[in-house]
């Protein structure tokens, strides 16, 4: 019997610390949201996924349609009661009731995620509205850059949204939530930065504007460049009309170049940016406005470029059923037969080497162009880590350019000393473009030498002067 209860003694203390475990988890946040429209919905959604629970506030909570598995509906004086953070998802014309509820919405964090139709449409912006109507609530704006398309699809993760409000403690609420969905909160201060915010939904492809002109550029100047060379040259010194072939040859020409042009100003700023790490000695001051902004846009450039490839590539295929190929050819044959002879045609070996290579370059070329193009892709790179993302991007990308780059320089090959290649002393388009893709590989391959040769005297010296830290900031800038 001693041993027996000795034995209880023992097993006490232990049986006392399986308690704490056993303790039922604290309840989870409760979210309300006023509107059950497409955006109260999919945020709605969205906030039961990440671990909240949701309350929504209606005119009529009893026919307010479907609403996410989960959700409770209630009245808005009900809803407000029960939560302290309060999603405002209507439109500002609906904001009247608001004013009526004041006193439920005392000491409330009012997240207002309203957009207008255009600019300056009102006096003031619709969150110092807000604050206006309900002054003891403290009004958060935002959030209003997301879709109701990306909440619903879970396209959240490193979105990065703004907040602004006069209240430090609501922001940090409404920051945290924020981050548990998964996206990158940026403070831009007080609720007089809500115009601005408000804007930023009704900018136009704010971040393909410098990118998409670039490529107008090229293309006009390309255009221009070649109709003087071939069409107009053809019509002044040898009298021949051939305009017809500015709708698919002249078309044709200027696609791969501005795309090679494209694909070659993705890699550009990455390499110009490793060289000003190595020449300053560090990675930890920042670039240049003019760089940063560069460097922003390359995702928009590689589209832009894989949309000239895709382009070439259809131009390419309807060259042997346009009409003046064919009728070519078929006076060729014609004009033999009438004169009752045939012309000599010799298997030139060296020839057939380089279509085949030209071809074979052009075709490895275009289909890492497209698989660099679906890995940019939000679903695509989403499921890929880091490194494997980094890889396809950085190591493919430039084998890519290194491919398209010698798929122009085999199309020309024997055509650089050729005089009749410069008509009017000007070289032809495809030479032009293979100098900016030719600069970045070849500096691409000086920052690759000192990791190899230990050659770059001039950056080895500055290792030498520098710290650890400095020193471990160059190697991460050759990587680039």
């Amino acid at each position: 019997m001693s041993v027996t209860g000795g034995m209880s003694e023992e097993t006490k203390p232990e049986s006392m610390s399986l308690h704490p475990l056993c303790a039922a988890a604290p309840e989870p946040e409760l979210m309300c949201i006023f509107g059950t429209g497409d955006l109260g919905r999919s945020l709605g959604q969205r906030l039961l996924q990440s671990g909240y629970r949701v309350v929504y506030g209606s005119r009529r909570p009893h026919s307010c349609g479907p609403l996410p598995q989960g959700a409770q509906v209630m009245s808005h004086a009900a809803a407000a009661q029960s939560a302290s953070l309060i999603f405002i998802c209507v439109h500002r014309e609906h904001y009247g009731f608001l004013e009526t509820m004041a006193p439920h919405l005392q000491a409330k964090v009012l997240v207002d995620l309203s957009n207008n139709l255009k600019k300056d449409m009102y006096p003031e912006a619709n969150a110092v509205y807000l604050q206006r109507l309900v002054p003891g609530a403290a009004v958060v704006k935002g959030l209003n850059t997301l879709s109701a398309w990306a909440l619903q699809n879970g396209l959240l993760a490193g979105k990065q949204v703004y907040l602004c409000g006069n209240s430090a403690e609501a922001k940090q609420a409404v920051a945290e939530m924020a981050t548990k969905l998964g996206l990158t909160v940026l403070d831009r201060g007080s609720l007089s930065a809500a115009r601005e915010l408000e804007d930023f939904p009704l900018q136009l492809f704010p971040e393909w504007r410098l990118p998409l002109r670039v490529a107008i550029g090229l293309t006009a100047f390309f255009f221009f460049y070649l109709l003087i060379r071939d069409v107009i040259y053809a019509y002044v010194e040898k009298g021949e009309d051939i305009s017809y072939r500015i709708m698919v040859s002249l078309a044709n020409k200027v696609f791969p170049i501005v795309s090679l042009i494209m694909l070659s100003l993705c890699y550009l700023p990455g390499v110009i940016a490793a060289f000003l790490q190595l020449y300053r000695g560090t990675k930890y001051r920042r670039f240049p406005h003019w760089l940063d902004c560069w460097m922003l846009c390359r995702k928009q450039m590689g589209l832009i470029a894989l949309g000239f490839a895709f382009l070439h590539a259809i131009y390419t295929f309807i060259i042997p059923i346009r009409y003046a190929v064919r009728h070519k050819l078929i006076s060729r044959v014609v004009n033999e037969m009438k004169d009752n002879k045939t012309t000599p045609f010799y298997f030139d070996n060296t020839e057939a080497w380089a279509t085949d290579s030209f071809y074979v370059l052009g075709i490895l070329g275009f289909f890492l162009y497209v698989l660099l193009g679906l890995t940019s892709l939000p679903s695509v790179g989403g499921s890929l880590s880091w490194r494997e993302f980094s890889f396809i991007q950085s190591k493919l990308g430039h084998l890519t350019l290194s491919i398209c780059t010698a798929h122009g320089y085999v199309y020309g090959w024997n055509k650089f000393i050729r005089p009749s290649t410069y008509k009017w002393y000007t070289p032809p388009g495809y030479m032009l473009c293979l100098i900016v893709p030719s600069v970045v590989l070849v500096l691409k391959v000086l920052l690759l030498l000192p990791c190899v040769d230990h050659t770059l005297t001039r950056i080895r010296q500055g290792w030498e002067r520098t710290g650890p830290r400095e020193e471990l900031s160059k190697s991460k800038a050759i990587n680039l």
